[in-house]
């Protein structure tokens, strides 16, 4: 049996606004992909815009960025943080 864990999430600029806080913590069971991952943040702040900007968000996992990676295919462990980063204007 899976010990039970957390994935850390971090929100920066527009999706911190939207989820109303800087940072989840995810329970799971071994690990679970970055679409999954969505779908609980996303239950946790019912009726914001939080799904909207994630859509427009880059992810990285650990220190990597997960780029175009289909989120169906991208596996998160537990124990993992994850930052959603909102594009950025300016130079």
């Amino acid at each position: 049996m899976a010990e039970t864990n957390v994935i850390r999430v971090r929100y920066w600029a527009a999706a911190k606004a939207a989820a109303g806080t800087d940072a989840d913590d995810v329970p799971v069971n071994g690990s679970m992909t970055l679409a999954e991952l969505r779908r609980a943040v996303t239950a946790l702040h019912p009726d914001t815009r939080l799904a909207e900007v994630l859509t427009a968000c880059s992810t990285l996992v650990g220190e990597q960025p997960v780029g175009t990676a289909d989120p169906e295919q991208v596996v998160i462990e537990g124990g993992s943080s994850v930052e959603i980063l909102p594009p950025f204007a300016g130079g």
